[in-house]
């Protein structure tokens, strides 16, 4: 997809990683969330670089022209994912912007790789033990959480995501969104690209599995050797943005995440705005993030 952004493949933690990159100066990696790829950091990803910053957004592991290998889609190796990118860019560390399981990553990351982090901006993620607590002791979240049911079984989740020319990515998008987005002139566009992005082969798969991953391993071993390993407050300076109209994770589970964070913590909820928050809002997303990038 061409624009003001250059097309590279890097190879970290074992895999290649598609990034579209632009600008100069300190590094801030972009990690989208589902059923998005990359394209969705698109207004960030220009505005950021013209305001001082190396910024690079990716193809998560199993998304877009990155890799889909048949496994990997637990916390540990997707924290590697993003610690290993920052190495291969040649950076030392890095502000890690991720939304919904991109901002997962940022947190479990900042976390598991503490030195290659230098700070951490969520949208629409709350901190993974939050989200923990949350579905334990909330029985709204646990409604709004039901659809992670849908994913569990094999084979039936990848083809409802690629059935009917992704007509289930359409419904995700339309039903997470706050009331303004599906009339912007904007998001038929979107539609469409999310849709053709869900159907490149083994992209549906991988969706699938991050939500497998998810929640098999809550009582399993390796999901709470997790748990107790993101179990400590996080240092650096942390900006946690959450929509006010967010159907899927809500905004009082976004509130709990300040007991994992030790510095600076911002936290601001965009009235009006669902799940989608950079693209639903993007220049006051883009200015938030600028801001906290200049100040940290």
């Amino acid at each position: 997809m061409p624009g003001p952004w250059v097309h590279r493949d890097i190879s970290a933690n074992g895999i290649r990683l598609h990034v579209a990159e632009a600008g100069s100066g300190p590094l801030v990696l972009l990690l989208h969330g589902f059923p998005e790829f990359w394209w969705s950091w698109r207004h960030q990803l220009t505005a950021l670089a013209d305001a001082g910053m190396r910024v690079v957004a990716v193809d998560l592991r199993g998304y877009g022209d990155s890799d889909k290998p048949p496994r990997g889609y637990d916390g540990w190796t997707l924290a590697g994912d993003a610690a290993g990118l920052v190495r291969a860019l040649g950076e030392q560390r890095a502000c890690l912007v991720g939304h919904d399981w991109g901002g997962l990553i940022a947190w479990t990351a900042a976390a598991l790789h503490p030195r290659v982090v230098g700070s951490v901006a969520v949208l629409a993620a709350p901190h993974p033990l939050g989200m923990r607590r949350a579905l334990l002791r909330d029985g709204g979240q646990r409604r709004a959480s039901r659809y992670v049911a849908a994913f569990q079984p094999p084979w039936l989740p990848e083809r409802r995501l690629t059935s009917g020319d992704g007509a289930l990515v359409e419904r995700f998008l339309r039903d997470w969104s706050g009331p303004d987005w599906p009339s912007d002139p904007e998001f038929d566009e979107v539609v469409r690209r999310d849709r053709a992005a869900m159907a490149i082969p083994g992209a549906a798969h991988s969706a699938a599995e991050y939500y497998r991953w998810a929640a098999r391993s809550a009582l399993r071993t390796d999901g709470l050797r997790l748990a107790r390993a993101l179990d400590r407050r996080i240092e650096v300076p942390v900006l946690a943005l959450h929509g006010e109209l967010d159907p899927t994770l809500l905004e009082r589970t976004a509130r709990l995440s300040q007991r994992w964070t030790a510095g600076q913590y911002r936290y601001h909820v965009l009235p009006r705005i669902g799940h989608f928050l950079q693209q639903e809002a993007p220049e006051q997303v883009t200015g938030l993030l600028t801001d906290f990038v200049h100040n940290t």
